[in-house]
């Protein structure tokens, strides 16, 4: 089923509303649609409503360059929950990516009760490409499970996962409370008391326990290579070939292409770790991903590439991985 709304704002309450009674909403955007968006993803996220939110970067500032790719939107997914919190966010690197990772979102987003971001940019999703649809994987539909038990329902009593049983709201034996104020396990607003403080905490606590199961990376890790490249989006793309290049004139060279981002996985920092220089790709001026990894201050071994306005050729990659070595 598909539906248009008026405008963004409206379309976040919709399906904040959907998912309070039982569906499964998505919707794409970019920046300027997102930013209007901004309150009710946090308000999807305190209430535990499963949504995706399929978010194609492009040029900004504001409206910027609607047909002009980019990779600027790191910094503001990753604060955009207010008091730092995480929110779970996947990203394309390819058409394969795409389908897989949609599967992906969906899947997190009812298993664990919360607002997912399906992260790409302008080229992953406008640009044509040839491909074997036998080879892509089977997408299992997706249901959500509902609670039980004759017993009280508490809308926010966690499970073994710290994930709370669902019931939809109007359900004919069971009272349930939704807020997005500070609440307690029964979903009573309790402001800053013990119980209102450890619900709220439980949130990213939720993401990070179950991080594993939707962890997806891409690691070619060659051995004796001193040399990692880390990408992401489309610029996993250049990143590839350059590896190929790289190892074409005898370099050694290993590649991480990220595709699980927020919560950030310590798996990453493991493999940056076991290599004496890290080339982060990535196309925004300010090289966000880099800047979110180690900080804005400069460190040893860590070399941004970075365009803005267009997109990273593998020769860029490969001309600076050799001037390090």
């Amino acid at each position: 089923m598909s539906i248009a709304a008026p405008d963004e704002i409206t379309t976040l309450q919709w399906m904040a509303g959907f998912a309070a009674a039982g569906r499964v909403p998505v919707t794409s955007t970019s920046f300027p649609g997102f930013a209007l968006m901004i309150e009710s993803v946090n308000m999807a996220y305190m209430m535990e409503l499963p949504m995706v939110i399929v978010q194609a970067q492009r040029l900004g500032p504001s409206t910027g360059t609607a047909t002009s790719g980019a990779m600027g939107d790191l910094f503001l997914l990753h604060g955009i929950i207010s008091g730092g919190y995480p929110l779970l966010t996947l990203c394309p690197s390819s058409l394969e990516d795409s389908w897989e990772l949609s599967g992906l979102a969906v899947r997190a987003a009812v298993a664990l009760r919360t607002p997912v971001v399906l992260l790409t940019s302008k080229e992953i999703v406008m640009t044509h490409q040839d491909l074997d649809l036998n080879s892509l994987p089977a997408i299992e539909p997706v249901r959500r499970t509902v609670y039980e038990s004759s017993a009280r329902f508490e809308s926010y009593r966690p499970g073994h996962d710290l994930v709370p049983d669902f019931l939809p709201v109007g359900h004919s034996r069971h009272q349930v409370r939704l807020t997005a104020s500070t609440h307690d396990s029964r979903g009573i607003i309790q402001g800053v008391s013990k119980a209102g403080l450890d619900n709220t905490l439980r949130l990213p606590q939720k993401l990070s326990q179950n991080i594993g199961s939707f962890l997806r990376y891409e690691l070619d890790e060659e051995e004796g290579a001193e040399d990692l490249i880390v990408a992401y989006d489309v610029a996993a793309m250049a990143a590839r070939e350059a590896v190929a290049q790289l190892r074409r004139q005898k370099s050694r060279v290993s590649l991480l292409v990220m595709k699980t981002m927020f919560p950030i996985p310590e798996v990453y920092y493991d493999v940056i770790a076991r290599h004496l220089r890290a080339f982060i790709v990535e196309e925004n001026h300010q090289g966000q991903l880099a800047q979110i990894l180690f900080g804005s201050a400069e460190r040893p071994g860590l070399i941004r590439i970075n365009a803005v306005g267009r997109m990273i050729n593998p020769e860029e990659i490969v001309e600076n991985v050799r001037s390090h070595a």
